[in-house]
């Protein structure tokens, strides 16, 4: 799969398509899944640096990550602390140049609105958007480049990231890589390895669909779809559209 195929299918899917009877019932409702055995990286010193790439230490940057530590459930933290491994790499593949704090401080918060803290009626990307713009402003962030930051975050789950600057685009392209695999072919597999070892997946594929459906069970009204999925739905017999549970359970890892 893609960039553009994982953009379509989670577009079509906005995320609303996670139903609930995917659930474990051993899982609480609220976004914090069961406690898995390893603890994140963020709750000791990050790698100064993973599959060469540098992990961003300035202040705010350690203030974002802590924030999205105390925040999500382990397996979701470490998913954003990939996100910006892998995303940074595929940059570099495509011969890049992006601003590293800004990219570093979209990844980390990208999916504030999956959790408990920050869920709201509004889509889960919009949500963590407004989240992560306001923390960065209250804490110095400039607000153009707090802007780029709202943009990463807000579009990510969306197509229209990939035409955006590369601090926006390339979240969608390292949360894509971590979520189904897109863009992989790009990564090897030692890099891929070195990234997976600092900061596991902790049973990332049925954590995840878990906690978006618990999302959408409290929050339906922000489980938003295009227009044109309701038109295909509704008008167009035989019209079965793409479901990112089945894109996740595809992708290349065992978890």
């Amino acid at each position: 799969m893609n960039r553009r195929q994982f953009g379509a299918a989670v577009a079509g899917v906005g995320f609303a398509g996670v139903i609930r009877d995917l659930r474990d019932p051993a899982e609480p409702l609220a976004s914090g899944t069961r406690e898995p055995r390893i603890r994140p990286m963020g709750e000791r010193q990050f790698p100064k640096n993973v599959a060469g790439i540098r992990i961003v230490d300035s202040r705010i940057a350690r203030e974002a990550a802590e924030l999205a530590r105390e925040s999500s459930p382990p397996y979701l933290f470490n998913h954003a602390a990939r996100t910006y491994v892998l995303g940074a790499l595929i940059g570099r593949a495509r011969e890049q140049a992006f601003d590293e704090e800004l990219f570093y401080l979209s990844c980390m918060l990208h999916d504030l609105g999956l959790t408990e803290r920050f869920a709201g009626e509004l889509p889960f990307e919009i949500e963590g958007a407004i989240a992560a713009e306001r923390f960065l402003r209250e804490r110095g962030l400039a607000q153009e480049r707090a802007a780029v930051v709202w943009d990463g975050i807000a579009m990510h789950p969306l197509p229209i990231a990939e035409y955006k600057r590369p601090e926006i685009a390339l979240v969608a392209a390292g949360a894509g890589a971590d979520v189904v695999g897109a863009g992989l072919e790009r990564i090897n597999e030692a890099q891929l390895a070195q990234v997976t070892q600092a900061f596991p997946r902790l049973g990332f594929k049925r954590a995840f669909v878990a906690t978006c459906a618990a999302v959408v069970a409290r929050h339906p009204g922000g489980a938003g779809r295009t227009f044109m999925r309701d038109i295909g739905e509704r008008a167009v017999p035989g019209y079965h559209p793409r479901n990112i549970c089945d894109a996740i359970e595809r992708a290349p890892f065992a978890e």
